[in-house]
């Protein structure tokens, strides 16, 4: 085989693009028992992982959810109802840790408005990185619906970058405490906090 053609096999082979490898599981128990690893498909650079902890009356519930993702910073959201940690890596398999349970990130001394039922006189302890509160305001089924509570400031920059939020009509940051009104509403859907989410985590 020509000596050229050689080099040139084995300069591909060593500079062949390499694809991320990240856990993959969905818990709806807190515990990520059985976790698998996958390949990530192309434009996917990042492995992320999400802890969120949803509480309605009386019920509680812990999910964790691993895998891919085309990008996305480590942040945390409280929004009273919900409250979730993401984390996120760009080494293989780096997300075998789950991300921090909401509950046991320490306050950090901010608090903010949240909304419960149609009042959003209730107030929320910001944790860690959530420097900022929020408000946000939707429409779902012909039904007004608002969310307040805390966010990191990344996720109040990527609104400003791409307000284009599915079910969310507007979306306002403010800092200091209890900068977000304790304004009453038609109502409060837990839609709402499942859309900004799902926005922050897939864009």
């Amino acid at each position: 085989m020509d000596l050229h053609l050689s080099v040139f096999l084995l300069f591909v082979l060593f500079t062949a693009g390499h694809s991320l490898s990240c856990y993959e599981c969905f818990s709806s128990t807190g515990s990520c028992a059985t976790q698998k690893s996958k390949t990530c498909s192309s434009g996917f650079s990042k492995c992320i992982s999400v802890f969120a902890v949803t509480k309605v009356g009386d019920i509680s519930t812990k999910a964790i959810v691993k895998d891919c993702a085309p990008d996305c910073p480590s942040l945390s959201m409280n929004f009273g109802i919900i409250k979730t940690s993401v984390s996120c890596c760009n080494t293989d398999l780096c997300n075998v840790q789950d991300a921090p349970e909401p509950n046991t990130i320490i306050p950090n001394g901010k608090k903010c408005y949240s909304c419960k039922g149609q009042s959003c006189s209730n107030t929320v302890s910001c944790t860690g990185s959530e420097d900022r509160c929020i408000t946000a305001t939707g429409n779902y089924g012909g039904q007004s619906a608002v969310v307040k509570g805390c966010v990191s400031k990344l996720i109040c920059d990527a609104t400003a970058l791409v307000p284009n939020v599915p079910n969310v009509e507007g979306i306002v940051c403010c800092e200091g405490n209890l900068c977000n009104g304790a304004q009453s509403v038609t109502q409060s859907f837990l839609f709402l906090c499942c859309s900004l989410l799902s926005y922050f985590l897939l864009h």
